[in-house]
């Protein structure tokens, strides 16, 4: 059952924005820049809910994709539904971003991948989220992070197919419109984010000497008739 008024938001790629209502899509917005999370993200939303002609009060539902990716981009579109979702006393659904691409895919006209698909995201260091579908869009397997060459030998769609195949997938991004649309038709994943694994920037546990580790002894002619000590 999905839920009437909807705002999709994900963050785990680029910046996605949707709104649908009755399931229908009304409202996009996106900017295609994995780098600009904290400042483009709000105005965004604003423009998709003006689009569809909503206030946030009037939201039923925050559908948001929880990744797996990087740690911040993904921080700030969970955080950002979180708090629209607290503010205006809605319901949260989070859900895997690969799940909404392979939705999409399975919705392509002329699509077909009768042993089954990979979804695949660009993780950095040269590896690559994905995880592994039915025919039907059913997830199998994953979400995982490993190397390109560690994935089965399966169709891939998503962004991050270049890095597998060398060429581009017939889904180069997420449609948040889509992700609003289906909402609770998409599988729960809770609300914590997936990073799959720990971000590139952590905090010390401990203290580092800038002294040097292999200091020379140093060693000195002792006074005329001193003894050294015993």
């Amino acid at each position: 059952m999905t839920e009437n008024r909807v705002l999709g938001i994900d963050t785990a790629t680029d910046v996605r924005v949707g709104v649908a209502v009755d399931g229908e899509i009304v409202a996009r917005a996106e900017l295609a820049d994995s780098r600009q999370h904290v400042e483009q993200l709000t105005p965004l939303i604003a423009a998709a809910l003006a689009e569809a002609g909503l206030r946030p009060a009037e939201l039923d539902l925050v559908c948001v994709g929880l990744g797996p990716g990087p740690f911040t981009g993904l921080r700030v579109g969970i955080a950002a539904a979180q708090v629209l979702a607290a503010v205006n006393d809605i319901g949260l659904h989070g859900v895997c971003s690969l799940d909404v691409l392979a939705a999409q895919a399975v919705r392509t006209p002329g699509f077909s991948a009768p042993e089954g698909f990979l979804a695949v995201t660009d993780a950095r260091r040269k590896e690559v989220y994905w995880a592994a579908y039915a025919p039907d869009g059913t997830r199998r397997e994953g979400p995982s992070v490993n190397a390109p060459t560690d994935l089965p030998a399966l169709p891939v769609v998503g962004p991050g197919a270049v890095l597998v195949t060398g060429e581009p997938g017939p889904i180069d991004h997420l449609d948040a419109g889509l992700l609003a649309a289906l909402n609770t038709g998409l599988p729960a994943a809770g609300t914590e984010p997936l990073y799959l694994r720990r971000p590139d920037a952590a905090v010390a546990t401990r203290r580092k000497s800038a002294l040097p580790t292999n200091r020379p002894r140093l060693r000195g002619r002792r006074p005329e008739g001193q003894q050294a000590p015993r």
